[in-house]
């Protein structure tokens, strides 16, 4: 009998030697029960285990299962079809030290959402600062067909194999989408009544930050030295060049996904000419590591915004310049589209409470480029052209087939003869498609410019109320305005 016991305590403790010798797989955050796959196409998923270890999924839409081996490094990553099935799925991640079920997965429509405070501001608002609509939004979030993950705010000198501050997928519901980015979440709701398939809305902001924080290191030391060896990477985290990307952007990396919204710039208002190299720079990186394509990118101008002296002019304290900047930069990245801001902003509030305007705007982009609506109009009227008549400028735009509008009076216009001061003038619609701008003080004039300040209610839209931006005609260094 006391043999027997000895073996058995002697089997007992290979057994568990054994098990400890086989860590268990590990899954990124993101990868977990409740997510949503892109829909009706190739996705990857991928861990960590031991090395060499041998694993086998097993998923509920496919007819047999994919086996991996981790390398050497234990890190392991496959490539796995999705269908269009609104089903719920299951999959099974097994190995000798681990039995992982996944469930309640769905294949829909997967969008990364980023930028700072106004990409942040959740569903509820900030303290003092509301969200208009959003109890009603709130109350009615319940959709188990509108998934959401939400990575915290965090920085790293270097890029983290996993995100280490987050919210696991969840279904919306008025529990978390209070706190949930208020233009992800208005995108993603609408976009899964319109197209009734789910979606799922990964949420990765900072307030403050600037674009440096959200390029890769690699990228970033193309235009200015990186060494963040002595840098304390808690103290000003959100400016830290490559900080965001490190922590908040990279351990995504490669969750497949079907685009991304972006709603930055106010942190890189004085620097104009810098993010017109860095904004199209980063999305060129975040594409470039995602390994998709050109995926759809869609962005935010900054809204008007009282930033201390609105009679400014020439200068980059004037946001019209980073404003212009944005527009440029629809040249610049491909398969990309803006959302103009320019009637809805507010003077002394950086945070304009109107946010589902703003989703809205993303939305048209993605249901005309992305989703094949082409009735759906998403482009705002651009300048195009002008040309000079009965002592004024008459003015040609782009993207205006339906025409130009204005509720009242047009405001916010400004004209130049050939010694580049600029005088208030007077704006009327022509047969509702051109625009005459003039003023008696400048009897031969030769450029216009258009909201060319901090703060202005705009005024100029299409016959859909798209908004046109702030313009000129010009590219005048030493322009001045008239002093009354």
């Amino acid at each position: 009998m006391k043999r027997l016991k000895f073996i058995f305590l002697i089997v007992l403790c290979n057994l568990l030697f054994s098990q400890q010798m086989h860590a268990a797989i590990k899954l990124p955050a993101i990868v977990s029960s409740n997510m949503v796959l892109q829909h009706n196409t190739t996705v990857e998923l991928w861990g960590w285990a031991d090395a060499n270890e041998k694993i086998t999924i097993e998923a509920s839409w496919l007819n047999k299962a994919i086996n991996v081996e981790a390398d050497n490094n234990g890190d392991w990553r496959l490539e796995v079809k999705t269908t269009d099935s609104k089903a719920p799925q299951i999959l099974k991640i097994k190995s000798k030290a681990s039995d992982i079920i996944l469930e309640n997965i769905l294949f829909g429509e997967v969008w990364l959402c980023s930028g700072q405070s106004n990409m942040q501001q959740p569903v509820k608002g900030f303290d003092g600062q509301p969200v208009f609509g959003s109890i009603e939004a709130i109350a009615k979030s319940a959709n188990p067909n509108l998934r959401l993950f939400f990575v915290d705010r965090n920085g790293s000198k270097t890029p983290l194999q996993d995100v280490e501050k987050y919210s696991t997928w969840q279904e919306a519901s008025p529990a978390n989408v209070a706190g949930f980015s208020a233009v992800a979440y208005f995108f993603g709701q609408q976009l899964q009544e319109i197209l009734d398939v789910p979606v799922g809305m990964i949420y990765t902001a900072w307030g403050g930050s600037s674009v440096q924080a959200w390029l890769s290191k690699e990228e970033i030391s193309k235009y200015q030295e990186v060494n963040l060896d002595d840098v304390d990477i808690s103290q000003g985290t959100n400016h830290i060049p490559a900080a965001l990307f490190n922590a908040m952007i990279s351990p995504l990396i490669p969750y497949t996904i079907k685009g991304a919204l972006w709603y930055q710039g106010e942190s890189n208002r004085l620097e104009p000419e810098n993010y017109k190299k860095l904004f199209p720079a980063m999305v060129k990186d975040w594409r470039t590591r995602w390994g998709i394509g050109d995926f759809p990118f869609y962005y935010v101008q900054i809204a008007p915004f009282m930033y201390g002296d609105n009679e400014v002019f020439q200068h980059a304290n004037n946001s019209a310049f980073i404003r212009e900047t944005q527009l440029h930069c629809l040249d610049l990245i491909p398969n990309s589209g803006i959302a103009i801001t320019m009637d809805v902003g507010d003077d002394y509030c950086i945070h304009p409470p109107r946010k589902k305007e703003v989703a809205d705007r993303l939305l048209y982009n993605a249901l005309n480029q992305t989703y094949g609506y082409k009735s759906v109009d998403y482009a705002s009227p651009i300048f195009e052209s002008q040309e000079a008549k009965d002592g004024g400028l008459i003015l040609k735009f782009k993207n205006a087939e339906s025409g130009l509008f204005a509720y009242e009076e047009l405001e916010g216009f400004e004209i130049a003869g050939e010694d580049k001061v600029f005088y208030p003038a007077d704006a009327q619609i022509i047969n509702h498609k051109l625009l005459m701008v003039k003023s008696d003080k400048v009897p031969n004039p030769v450029a216009v410019r258009y909201a060319w300040c901090n703060w202005i209610n705009g005024t100029l839209y299409d016959a859909n109320l798209l908004p046109a931006s702030s313009f000129r005609t010009d590219n005048w260094d030493d322009a001045t305005r008239a002093k009354e």
